[in-house]
């Protein structure tokens, strides 16, 4: 995970004294600064603010905004500097000392100091903050310690573990890629209401127009004091990025049809498959690309509220699995353009190492074996079920409209065997409120993944009380809190990966999600005026790649208008991209 290494003073320093920052290996040197991009932003967030919005386009914008510690690497993901220039890991294990780059100012010009470092992360962690997951991610910390606070602008930091915890793999990880805001100007505000308006930032932009709920306009940092480094050359590109939000998949793909976007990432098959079609395809003026890299897959699925009935009974939450004919729903409604989710960790599975979990398959009666089994019995009179009286009854919480051609299949199935199931909508910032309450019984949800794995974040026993965390079924296992003690001590990935798959057939067992289906590569539809890596996205990312490494190009931008004006053709490359086969004929 880590560069090699300098022994100083019982401290160990990184990176190494020979290590030298090269260019990013995925960015192209033809790419030119300029131009607008227009991005499909899914639903309005809560909030711009990531720590108190968990949500994953609200921190794909703010990590462009604000700045870490320390970064990783596109293609090997071992840590290099950002904001530090060096950090020192102590022999013990349990201090991690930053140098901050002197060169690092905020948008402002006001220079970044271990300042901004502590009062970010005290903030974080105030019990006033709605942080969510960060107060987990940072909690094993005592406040970090300035070491040089005599100075006007101390550069050096420390980070202490409160003690008894536990070492752990991932406290560089946690303590060295939280972002850091400017103290300057925040200190005096409301955390949980900050207007980043016009905010300074460390990052390469910030943002320059809101509209409400309908779009959020981000303007190039001409001056970003890391413009120039080799690492960040020719990526970044965009002198605006225009994102807008949609309340479903289908408007946002009918916008970028009216070219009011220009990059819609495709989650639906059935756009993918049918809604690509017409003109602008047929003359290749509007292009798809299918991405196939190394990001870990995540999952999703209707996850289950296990802290009240009817879902406090594993036999129930079975049963749920059993009654979505997800086989069908794939074949007739997807195009048989998933697989069928078995797995929180679908891709640590291979031949060496199988799954050994069970694959849920469409099954009423034993569905309904299991809900007799659970003491729940029909009632004549109503025809519903019962357990003491109590009749099945539940809501889904749904956020998207497009859930509704797949909950009436799973509706028709519940209401055979005597189930009631009302769907409650809502927008998605209402919808996240509800979860951050646990205030729901049902919902749709799914997850991304990373490379740096934390399952602790999803399954750990007390985060099933946190309000605000992602362990959203409320999930207790005293097994699985010892499998992820241990998961902190191990070093290798091989090893970890090891630890997750105990940890999955375990939590599987459990049924806190019925699991849905899921892809294994990106799908980007967009008009076809933007310059762009060979490799179209990065080795372990996915559509947020778009935003740093894509680029306004004037000459395709010249051809596309002159097509369109003219009603002519525009060359297109292969749809589907390999990151390998790509890297490959490079070598």
């Amino acid at each position: 995970m880590f560069l090699a290494t300098v022994i100083l003073s019982a401290i160990t320093w990184f990176p190494a004294a020979d290590w030298v920052e090269t260019p990013d290996p995925v960015a192209s040197v033809h790419a030119k600064k300029g131009g607008l991009l227009r991005f499909y932003g899914a639903s309005a967030p809560k909030s711009l603010n990531a720590y108190t919005d968990n949500n994953t386009y609200t921190s794909m914008m703010f990590s462009l905004m604000y700045a870490q510690l320390i970064s990783t690497d596109s293609s090997t993901k071992e840590f290099v500097p950002y904001v530090a220039k060096k950090w020192g890991v102590s022999d013990c294990g349990r201090e991690f000392t930053f140098i901050i780059d002197e060169r690092a100012t905020w948008s402002d010009g006001t220079p970044v100091s271990a300042h901004d470092v502590k009062w970010t992360f005290d903030i974080v962690v105030s019990p006033k903050s709605d942080s969510g997951p960060w107060k987990t991610i940072l909690g094993d910390f005592e406040s970090p310690e300035i070491l040089d606070a005599q100075n006007e602008r101390p550069l050096k930091i420390r980070f202490r573990k409160r003690g008894g915890t536990s070492r752990n793999w991932r406290d560089i990880l946690n303590c060295g890629t939280f972002w850091i805001l400017p103290k300057h100007a925040f200190a005096d505000k409301d955390f949980n209401k900050l207007d980043l308006l016009n905010a300074p930032v460390g990052g390469p932009y910030y943002i320059s127009r809101i509209e409400e709920q309908v779009e959020t306009e981000y303007s190039r940092v001409k001056t970003w004091w890391k413009a120039n480094s080799p690492s960040c050359k020719h990526i970044y590109n965009f002198d605006k990025l225009l994102m807008r939000y949609f309340v479903n998949n289908e408007n946002g793909f009918a916008a970028l049809k009216k070219r009011t976007l220009d990059v819609y990432p495709v989650y639906s098959a059935r756009l993918w498959a049918k809604g690509s079609k017409g003109k602008a395809f047929d003359r290749n003026w509007i292009v798809k690309r299918y991405v196939t890299n190394h990001e870990p897959v995540g999952y999703q699925g209707f996850v289950m509220n296990m802290r009240s009935f009817p879902f406090n009974d594993v036999r129930v939450r079975k049963a749920m699995a059993k009654l979505i004919d997800r086989v069908m729903m794939n074949r007739t409604m997807m195009y048989n353009a998933y697989f069928m989710q078995f797995s929180f960790f679908s891709d640590l599975y291979t031949d060496k190492h199988p799954s050994k979990n069970e694959m849920i398959t469409f099954d009423p009666k034993g569905a309904a074996k299991l809900l007799a089994e659970a003491g729940f019995e029909k009632n004549p009179q109503t025809g519903l079920l019962e357990k003491d009286g109590v009749p099945f009854r539940f809501n889904f919480l749904s956020r998207n409209a497009g859930d509704d051609k797949f909950l009436v299949h799973f509706n028709a199935a519940l209401k055979d065997l005597g189930i009631e199931m009302s769907i409650v909508r809502k927008d998605f910032a209402n919808w996240m409120k509800d979860m951050d309450e646990f205030n729901f019984q049902m919902t749709w949800s799914s997850m991304s993944a990373s490379v740096f794995r934390n399952p602790e974040l999803v399954w750990l026993s007390t985060e099933a009380d946190r309000k605000q965390s992602n362990n959203f079924a409320g999930f207790k296992s005293a097994k699985v809190d010892e499998l992820l003690a241990k998961e902190k001590l191990l070093t290798t990935f091989e090893e970890r990966n090891a630890v997750y798959r105990e940890i999955d057939k375990l939590v599987t067992e459990q049924h806190p999600y019925a699991f849905l289906w899921n892809i294994g590569a990106k799908r980007l539809v967009f008009w076809n005026k933007f310059g762009m890596p060979d490799t179209v996205l990065s080795k372990y990312n996915d559509e947020e790649d778009v935003l740093a490494y894509w680029w306004y190009d004037q000459d395709k931008v010249a051809e596309f208008e002159n097509a369109v004006k003219n009603d002519g053709f525009l060359p297109d490359a292969e749809v589907n991209v390999d990151f390998d086969d790509v890297m490959n004929k490079r070598k």
